[in-house]
């Protein structure tokens, strides 16, 4: 939803220009057109960490669900617009700034729930899937802008609508965290600084494609430059930033992961060679290629899209296959191999002539799109396979920043390759070609001086400048044939056809080189690698003493210390994690060290621990465990789960619901699966478990039975769905 929204606009933008009444070729009419293009991508490339590292503190489904709720307003909000022209266009601006705070919380978030969900060896086929329904939806949104637009503008907004509200109920319903929460502050000067830095930087480069005073760009513009120069002092002092607070936004300790670091690189890289591409597509489809093979401005949008789909149909093919294998042999063969064949691809389109034939150019798009399906989803896999599990919301969320930010990088590239290319050839082009049909010498150097950006723009538009630039004086005194000529479908196209190669070649060669990089970064990553947590105790660091523990006396022996993963949200200090008695898996309990009876054998191998803690109460361990031979245990135990577990967690008493109660979820390795937190009710759900494991009740503790009063070291007591204990 997300993705066709961002690409549903470019190929609507003609209709939706001509709706609010908008010149694109009106001075300071260049802005309103690449803000409407990049305000989005620049709001989601600056928050989608925050929102990540927000998701992993209070809950990524939480923070996935709010996205869609934000996402489907805004949507709304964009079609609603009574106003013309610049006020108009601001309108359209502002909402969809404000939708892409609601596409950031999708973005963040999704990949980490996607990881949580899946095991290890599935999550290759499972982020492939994610990431080309993604990618897949940018070009979706280019056939339904063609479809819609033309009907009715508002549509292009509106179709969104309907998904985005289903999806707010059914995520609300159906989704739940199954990752680790940890409890942390925000970083707000960490979030500041970086959202400072990077807007600016980004808000340089879109000004900076556009012209300035007598030059064709505006690099040399003095605010372009305080612009990119303060954006990238405030991202040095965001870096010193998150070296000094003590829960960072952005883990730069995250990139000493080999395959973290590669990975993002790669994607950065391959983001650059990407990103402009549609851009240049949609101009050479929708400004040339179509209007000179007999389609009418008019209808060109919705062609340009059809014409692009053999890129989506190869990216559909390659990324879940891509994914399922990097699941089996790692992600390096096939992203790097991706990245060789994007490359190839770029050289073949530029050596491609401008005029081209359709079945060479379909081939070589889908080429470019099994390329980029064979990179996308085993990088993105890999990136995610290598981050602690506490992590992943805010690993995902730097790693879609690079991504989005590659894309703006992108288009300002391309864009400025692309002028510079025009800047050369396309005034002496444009000037030869109007005095040959007859305009006055003096009007066609006026017409000749416009600047290249504008051109991209008009044919970016599908728009003939011509009529607008020459004007029904100039007009009037030429032949009716050249009149004709002039402002059909034919000139225009065909007179840009020969600099607008020349600005291919630039940019395709860039983006030749972006991708060979990539490849290299790629193959750097290493071999298969799945991050694993190195056992430690659980709550403080080894070096640390041991806080005293809820209702002991200081001096007092104190509890063993469960084992559980590094990264893993782990339980209060002090937890003893005791097995079940030999006599039945039914009981388990917290006690003094000494007390702990042993499980061994099949049933030490399956049998997974609960625990459940709360400030001020000492923590309650139970067992949960299959026989060795499969068969649910059945001494002392509730009925089989189905994968999860309901209930209640009170104290001191059953009808003393205790909210913000944490329940963990360990299995035999150690490693936390589960996690959850009661409700205002007490009430909790803990999906995730595997299905047909048996939830076993544990002895009342004999130093706090049900019924003992509440308080510091007060007794926590289960009460499943069916059960109490």
């Amino acid at each position: 939803m997300a993705t066709i929204n961002g690409s549903i606009m470019l190929i609507a933008l003609p209709d939706i220009f001509r709706g609010i009444r908008i010149d694109p070729l009106q001075p300071g009419n260049t802005s309103l057109l690449l803000w409407l293009i990049m305000g989005y991508l620049v709001v989601t490339a600056a928050l989608v960490v925050s929102f990540g590292r927000m998701g992993d503190i209070y809950g990524r489904v939480r923070m996935y669900n709010a996205g869609f709720a934000v996402f489907s307003v805004f949507s709304v909000l964009l079609s609603l617009t009574w106003m013309h022209g610049t006020a108009a266009a601001l309108w359209l601006i502002l909402m969809r700034v404000a939708q892409g705070v609601g596409g950031a919380m999708l973005m963040a978030n999704s990949n980490a729930i996607i990881t949580d969900a899946f095991p290890a060896d599935q999550r290759g086929l499972a982020l492939g899937l994610n990431q080309v329904a993604g990618i897949a939806g940018s070009f979706i949104g280019l056939v339904l802008g063609g479809l819609l637009a033309p009907v009715e503008w508002r549509l292009v907004f509106l179709v969104s609508v309907p998904f985005g509200v289903f999806g707010t109920f059914w995520a609300y319903r159906k989704l739940h965290d199954t990752g680790i929460r940890r409890p942390a502050r925000l970083d707000w000067w960490g979030n500041l600084t970086f959202a400072v830095g990077l807007i600016s930087v980004l808000v340089g480069i879109t000004y900076g494609i556009q012209p300035y005073r007598g030059d064709t760009m505006g690099w040399t513009n003095p605010g372009v430059l305080a612009a990119l120069v303060g954006g990238v002092a405030v991202l040095l002092i965001f870096g010193v930033v998150e070296t000094r607070v003590a829960e960072p936004m952005f883990r730069m300790s995250l990139f000493r992961i080999r395959a973290f670091a590669a990975g993002n690189l790669a994607s950065l890289l391959s983001g650059m060679g990407r990103g402009g591409l549609m851009f240049i597509l949609i101009i050479w489809l929708q400004g040339i290629w179509l209007p000179r093979h007999g389609y009418s401005f008019a209808e060109t949008p919705l062609w340009a899209g059809i014409y692009m789909l053999p890129l989506t149909v190869g990216f559909l093919v390659a990324g879940p296959v891509s994914g399922w294998l990097s699941d089996r042999f790692g992600a390096r063969p096939f992203a790097t191999g991706g990245m060789i064949v994007a490359a190839g691809s770029f050289v073949l389109l530029a050596l491609l002539p401008v005029d081209f034939h359709y079945g060479t150019f379909a081939a070589i798009l889908l080429l470019n799109g099994i390329g980029m399906g064979l990179f996308a989803s085993p990088n993105r896999a890999g990136i995610m396979n290598s981050l602690p599990a506490d992590q992943r919301g805010v690993g995902g969320g730097m790693s879609t920043t690079f991504q989005n930010s590659a894309m703006v990088l992108s288009i300002g590239v391309f864009f400025s390759l692309m002028i510079l290319g025009l800047a050369t050839t396309l005034p002496h082009a444009l000037s030869d070609g109007l005095v040959s049909q007859g305009v006055p010498a003096a009007d066609a150097d006026r017409v000749a001086a416009l600047p290249p950006v504008s051109v991209l723009f008009a044919s970016l538009l599908g728009y003939n400048p011509v009529q607008t630039l020459l004007g029904p004086d100039v007009l009037a005194h030429l032949p009716a044939g050249h009149t004709a000529y002039l402002t059909g479908r034919g000139f225009f196209p065909a007179l840009i056809s020969g600099p607008f190669a020349h600005g291919l070649t630039t940019a395709f060669t860039f983006a030749i080189v972006a991708c060979l990089i990539a490849a290299v970064a790629s193959w750097l990553r290493g071999g298969k690698y799945v991050h694993t947590d190195r056992p430690t105790a659980v709550g403080r660091a080894e070096s640390a003493p041991a806080p005293p523990v809820p209702g002991t006396t200081p001096g007092a022996a104190a509890p063993e210390r469960a084992s559980v993963r590094v990264g893993a949200d782990v339980p209060d200090p002090g937890i003893t994690r005791s097995a079940p008695s030999p006599a039945g898996l039914g009981t388990a309990r917290a006690g003094p060290r000494g007390t702990r009876p042993h499980l061994t054998g099949d049933a030490l191998r399956d049998a997974y621990t609960l625990v459940v803690t709360a400030r001020g109460y000492r923590p309650a361990v139970y067992a949960m465990a299959t026989g060795g031979n499969g068969r649910p245990a059945t001494a002392g135990a509730t009925d089989r789960t189905n994968g999860q577990l309901t209930g209640v967690v009170c104290g001191p008493g059953p009808d003393s619901p205790l909210p913000g109660a944490a329940l963990r979820a360990v299995d035999p390795r150690g490693v936390i699966v589960a996690y959850a937190t009661t409700g205002h009710d007490g009430r909790f759900q803990l999906p995730g478990l595997p299905h047909g494991l048996s939830a076993a009740t544990r002895a009342e503790a004999p130093q706090a039975p049900p019924g003992t009063p509440g308080g510091p070291g007060g007794a926590l007591h289960l009460r499943l769905d069916g059960a109490w204990s």
